[in-house]
């Protein structure tokens, strides 16, 4: 119910404006805590361990919380009630429809406005320097954060809503949101934030390969042996122990390659190259892309169907 209100309405612009987003809550606990505990006089034993009882407490409080809040009002108010607030407020931290927004707000920037569009709009959604990029760097990047941000972003907290219900929901948001703010290589961050960063690695790794396999069955059986073999050839290329999963399924899925060398901050980084086909990106390939994760939404959803009407045959 949460997946499929939240692929329909998303988080009405409205609501954010009059009460912000519960990300943002987490993000502002994340900040008092890192001020807190991250002191850059503390050696970096001191800051990994004051990082990890920081995460417990990230998680502790929003999780703690929401048990508390659910117990109380199954206490006193109807169950389907108490339904239709968990899948409101699930589907809040989902985001089906605000990924596919942005993404397509880069093939309609290419369109209309050129590359210079292409790029402005890539950025609200990519960390590398997007100036340096033409059309094929800016589609690959587009579509690169498609297929990550539809395994963290989608199918990751469905999965663990599924699992654990809505704690499970805010339990993985604290993490990952941790993981996006401190989970950094950097002075300040790569030893506060080591914990949040190994942690969001271990819950999205089921996850990722969910990912994948919904990208694969969104694809034509033809595919599906070539998809396999070159996932399983070139995840483990990724920097990241889950990105390279869904990305590389798409990857083949369109045909193209992604990796290859990028622009952090002036840094340039020189990944390796993931899936099977030619380096060279277009605008109609960003185009497919995101029909194909149309379908992989799709399938998702039909599979959470599927598992929901078979617990309740089996209960």
């Amino acid at each position: 119910m949460a997946a499929g209100l939240e692929a329909l309405c998303g988080y009405p612009a409205p609501l954010f404006a009059a009460i912000s987003h519960p990300v943002v809550w987490v993000g502002l606990l994340i900040n008092r805590l890192e001020r807190t505990f991250n002191r850059p006089e503390w050696s970096d034993t001191a800051r990994r361990i004051s990082g990890f009882f920081a995460l417990l407490l990230l998680v502790g409080i929003p999780v703690g919380l929401t048990i508390f809040i659910l117990h109380i009002g199954y206490m006193f108010l109807p169950p389907l009630f108490m339904l239709g607030v968990q899948t409101v407020t699930a589907c809040t931290l989902v985001a089906q429809k605000s990924l596919w927004v942005h993404v397509k707000a880069v093939a309609s920037a290419l369109q209309q406005a050129g590359l210079e569009g292409g790029r402005t709009a890539v950025s609200q959604i990519v960390g590398r320097d997007t100036s340096v990029l033409d059309e094929t760097g800016v589609v690959r990047a587009a579509l690169e954060s498609l297929a990550e941000n539809f395994s963290d972003g989608i199918v990751a907290p469905l999965f663990w809503t599924a699992l654990l219900g809505l704690p499970g929901t805010v339990f993985y948001k604290a993490i990952n949101t941790a993981d996006s703010m401190i989970g950094h290589l950097n002075p300040r961050y790569a030893a506060f934030g080591m914990a949040a960063a190994k942690m969001d690695d271990l819950i999205n790794l089921p996850a990722s390969r969910l990912a994948a396999l919904c990208i694969l069955l969104s694809t034509r059986p033809t595919q599906w042996r070539t998809i396999c073999s070159t996932v399983w050839r070139d995840a483990s290329r990724h920097r990241s122990p889950n990105a390279g999963w869904p990305e590389t399924a798409l990857a083949t899925a369109l045909g193209v390659k992604f990796g290859g060398p990028r622009n952090y901050a002036g840094t340039v980084v020189d990944d390796g190259w993931i899936g099977e086909g030619t380096t060279t990106a277009t605008l109609h390939d960003l185009e497919r892309g995101l029909i194909l994760y149309r379908r992989a939404c799709g399938i998702l959803i039909g599979g959470l169907l599927l598992a929901a009407i078979g617990c309740m045959i089996k209960a």
